[in-house]
């Protein structure tokens, strides 16, 4: 089997979270991505991350080798890009 793209990833998370914003980058192996959702209201950090490891299944530590991610309601995300400017 192939290693996955980005592109693979991105529809992944899609297929099991529901997001407002998706970025992934990454190289067959090793990924990043800000994922920004609606259902990171009111949760944790461990809660979020639980949320992206419920969306990626068994697809971590098998074909998605490593992933890192930054996760953000759509709030923080707007808070974060208008700071940004």
């Amino acid at each position: 089997m192939a290693d996955p793209t980005p592109d693979d990833v991105r529809r992944y998370l899609e297929a099991g979270l529901t997001c407002t914003h998706l970025h992934v980058e990454g190289d067959g192996q090793h990924f990043f991505a800000t994922i920004v959702s609606e259902a990171f209201v009111g949760q944790s950090r461990v809660q979020r991350h639980r949320l992206v490891n419920q969306a990626l299944g068994a697809r971590l530590g098998g074909e998605i080798h490593a992933l890192s991610f930054k996760t953000l309601t759509p709030a923080e995300f707007a808070n974060s890009t208008a700071t940004a400017r």
